[in-house]
């Protein structure tokens, strides 16, 4: 087959899990049988790369000149470049689109290269209303595309039950259409390691305990309610968060205010790293970190936890979207209870009640290096067992075969 892959996100220019799904996808993709199948991936960016059976290209932005005085410049960005994709692609077997910045572009292509449309839902704009501060009334666009997009769609491909089911819910989408099928980490590369000088690098003290953050500061990763959770947690445990790239200047300051009052609460250190940190100092932290903590009020499945776990972490998080698919509670980890606000808001309905449950779920497991040790290897081999990108890949390509199979009996 011929694999055209639409992203906005590749490497070298990755910020969130639909980047790291599709640079992992497409490569396990291509190692299946490079002599029978071609993969190309179409990006947001300046890539040019060919590997084997994999090719990597992206799409430019719009012109600066053009954009200034513009409304809804982030929005015209993704839709010039759509365009632009519609143009790059020159044949397909099977196109999939992944997030809502491809799908203009796989609706066109759809009819262009008459081939069969596959999307794979990593979130859903309905369940986001915090896009509107960055977007603007261009959050609506967002939204139209993206029901546009499951509208045409031929296939969808839902990465937890969790979203299955809030797909069927928001578009009315035909049951058959939709298969589950994970994501998955790299265990080869995400493994323990020991190495205490990254730790003291950053400041931490590798002789005490301590908890760990990862991700942006977004609503969406709930990270100011984990904030407002150090207060309440045992004395003699350091916070890590590794936490940067403000949706908005104004998360950014909240995030600040709510950093400078836990720090004036507690005796315990908080140590919060703004920059990225490279994945080889990310691992480590992972490694020596007694708990992840993963916040999120919304997470449609949640590759980091499984980053986590592989480097042998117990995780404390939230029971929302796909998490409870992935940490098993009581045995990779701990579930917090979670109550949205509503269905087109998903901040906790309680927020005090939610950052107490936090600081429980942290303080139970904390002090108990032994339960921290057998979580930290039950989540290992849970990973192992079911989250390989090698099996992802493999059930995908299946699935392809399938779609291109109903296609072509038309």
């Amino acid at each position: 087959m011929n694999i055209l892959l639409l992203t906005n996100e590749y490497p070298p220019h990755i910020y969130g899990g639909a980047g790291v799904h599709v640079e992992h996808l497409s490569r396990e993709l291509a190692r299946i049988d490079p002599e029978k199948h071609h993969i190309e991936v179409l990006s947001f960016g300046d890539q040019d790369v060919i590997g084997g059976s994999l090719r990597v290209w992206g799409a430019p932005p719009l012109p600066g000149e053009v954009q200034e005085g513009l409304d809804h410049p982030k929005l015209l960005d993704a839709l010039y470049r759509n365009v632009l994709m519609t143009g790059m692609a020159k044949k397909a077997d099977v196109i999939h689109c992944h997030t809502w910045y491809s799908h203009l572009a796989g609706c066109l292509l759809k009819q262009v290269l008459q081939a069969p449309l596959v999307l794979t839902t990593h979130s859903l704009e309905p369940h986001r209303p915090w896009k509107k501060e960055q977007l603007g009334n261009g959050y609506y666009a967002t939204r139209w595309l993206e029901r546009t997009a499951m509208e045409n769609a031929d296939r969808i491909i839902a990465v937890s039950g969790a979203m299955k089911r809030d797909t069927l819910e928001l578009f009315g989408v035909e049951e058959d259409r939709i298969r589950v099928i994970y994501n998955g980490i790299d265990a080869d590369r995400f493994k323990k390691i020991h190495d205490p000088d990254v730790l003291r690098s950053y400041g931490i003290d590798p002789g005490l305990p301590y908890l760990l953050f990862v991700g942006r500061i977004t609503q969406q990763k709930g990270i100011l309610h984990l904030v407002k959770a150090l207060p309440q947690l045992k004395e003699g445990v350091q916070v890590v968060l590794c936490a940067g790239a403000p949706d908005t200047k104004e998360i950014g300051e909240a995030m600040k205010d709510a950093v400078q009052k836990a720090r004036a609460g507690t005796k315990n250190k908080v140590i919060w790293i703004a920059e990225m940190v490279p994945i080889p100092k990310l691992i480590a932290l992972y490694s020596h970190a007694s708990i992840f903590v993963c916040p999120s009020v919304y997470e449609p499945f949640g590759i980091i936890n499984l980053e986590a776990m592989a480097c042998e972490t117990p995780v404390v998080a939230a029971a929302v979207g796909g998490i409870p698919e992935v940490v098993e509670h009581e045995k990779t980890g701990l579930l917090v209870e979670f109550e949205p606000m509503g269905a087109d808001d998903a901040e906790p309905k309680d927020p005090e009640g939610y950052a107490k449950g936090l600081a429980d779920g942290i303080n139970r497991l904390i002090g108990d290096a032994d339960r921290q040790r057998d979580m930290g290897v039950a989540a290992r081999k849970r990973v192992e067992e079911v989250f390989s990108w090698r099996s992802v890949a493999g059930e995908t390509v299946r699935f392809y075969e399938e779609v291109v199979r109903r296609f072509s009996r038309r």
